[in-house]
């Protein structure tokens, strides 16, 4: 995708209806920290991610915690969103969780109703299955390439691509 907002990003899509989609950019890190945005957070706290460019004011969160937090929204197996905003910052006080276990945003990716189909359609996606481990990676920065390599085939010879291919 040429449009630098999306270009060699991974979306974990979390919401999809007739009224828009709703999505978290995965792979885009930020120069912030929790402790940064939020009071009463200790300055030890989980760097965070840009989700997307609608809203960038907004903190959204994905976790592995759906049986703590009440209205949390399972997006992929063992992967939810969001959840009651003070039981999560109590927790984050408390517990001090790791990126592998509880990630935050600020924005995110949307589109209006059939939008992103029709971007689908226009090849302008490369889909797959959502995986909890890819939504809790190591590294961020090689995320894209993970995903790719992990897909196999002309996707794996794909993610070795140069993003500057006049460099190489």
């Amino acid at each position: 995708m040429p449009d630098p907002n999306f270009r060699r990003t991974v979306i974990l899509l979390c919401d999809h209806d007739d009224e828009g989609s709703f999505g978290l950019v995965l792979n885009r890190m930020l120069p912030l920290h929790l402790h940064e945005v939020l009071d009463d957070i200790e300055e030890e706290s989980s760097q965070l991610a840009l989700g997307g460019p609608v809203q960038p004011n907004t903190l959204h969160i994905l976790h592995r915690h759906g049986d703590l937090f009440p209205k949390a929204d399972q997006v992929i197996q063992g992967v939810f969103w969001s959840g009651d905003f003070d039981l999560i910052k109590a927790y984050v006080q408390s517990e001090r969780p790791s990126q592998q276990d509880m990630r935050f945003f600020l924005g995110y990716a949307g589109w209006g109703p059939g939008q992103l189909l029709e971007e689908i359609e226009g090849d302008s996606w490369i889909l797959t299955h959502g995986m909890g481990d890819l939504v809790f990676p190591d590294d961020p920065k090689t995320l894209w390439r993970d995903v790719l390599r992990h897909m196999g085939g002309e996707y794996a010879l794909l993610s070795n691509f140069p993003d500057d291919p006049r460099l190489n």
